[in-house]
């Protein structure tokens, strides 16, 4: 389904745009820049709310994805945002954005000018 490569889409690009943030940016550089930290939530905001939208079937036959858990950190995010530990923040750019680039990557179909 041609929204789901979309989404997918959406996913990867936040995902890479992520680390393109953090390049060279120490943990306690990160944890003393608000901006930083909150440009990087809207980021992962952007992952969370396009997985939640990738379809039940899509999630399904890819269970590599752990779409839960994204769609579980946009939502603490969005609706708990007065509990978010930077700390917690910097631990999934650290290990979990990285993580699912590649299994994101061949998911998403080539462009077409390529």
């Amino acid at each position: 389904m041609w929204r789901d490569e979309a989404y997918l889409l959406d996913v990867l690009l936040a995902a890479r745009k992520i680390q393109a943030f953090v390049a060279g940016v120490t943990r306690e550089r990160f944890l003393a820049d608000e901006l930083l930290q909150n440009a990087i939530m809207h980021f992962i905001q952007i992952i969370g709310e396009a997985a939640r939208l990738v379809s039940d079937e899509f999630q399904e036959a890819h269970p590599e994805v752990p779409w839960r858990s994204i769609i579980a950190m946009r939502n603490r995010l969005v609706h708990e945002y007065f509990r978010v530990q930077p700390e917690r923040v910097w631990a999934a750019v650290q290990d979990d954005v990285p993580a699912l680039i590649p299994l994101l990557e061949p998911l998403v179909p080539p462009d077409e000018e390529a």
